[in-house]
């Protein structure tokens, strides 16, 4: 099922970091913007705005952000496919998080403006 999505673009250049499992969230991971920890088995890994990112930190920089304008119920289905099938066809890399509310969607910072134009000709409404 293709659904219709109300996108926003979260100011800002983000970063996915990666740390090890064992360690305490830093303090730099703190303040304004959109803000993920995720922990696995095997790492933790972190998403914030990229300036905050020391530079001995393993990270990956550059990333725009896109945010579906939620909620949506949890036992829906397709709404992440929806949103990354225009941006995967057109050869753009994704890295998604899922929060209760919506989705964000980290994409290439130098391909947002495509991204935008490909998720509106998917029939989705972007704002900033």
């Amino acid at each position: 099922m293709s659904h219709i999505l109300n996108i926003r673009t979260v100011p800002g250049r983000y970063a996915v970091s990666r740390l090890d499992t064992d360690v305490d969230i830093p303090n730099w991971l703190t303040g304004p913007g959109f803000k993920a920890v995720i922990c696995s088995d095997d790492e933790t890994t972190l998403v914030c705005l990229e300036d905050r990112v020391p530079n001995n930190v393993q990270a990956e920089t550059g990333w725009a952000c896109l945010r579906t304008m939620g909620p949506f119920p949890f036992n829906a289905s397709g709404i992440v496919q929806s949103l990354i099938t225009p941006l995967s066809s057109n050869g753009i890399g994704v890295f998604v998080v899922c929060t209760f509310d919506g989705e964000h969607v980290l994409i290439p910072a130098s391909d947002l403006e495509t991204a935008v134009h490909c998720l509106e000709v998917a029939g989705h409404v972007c704002s900033k």
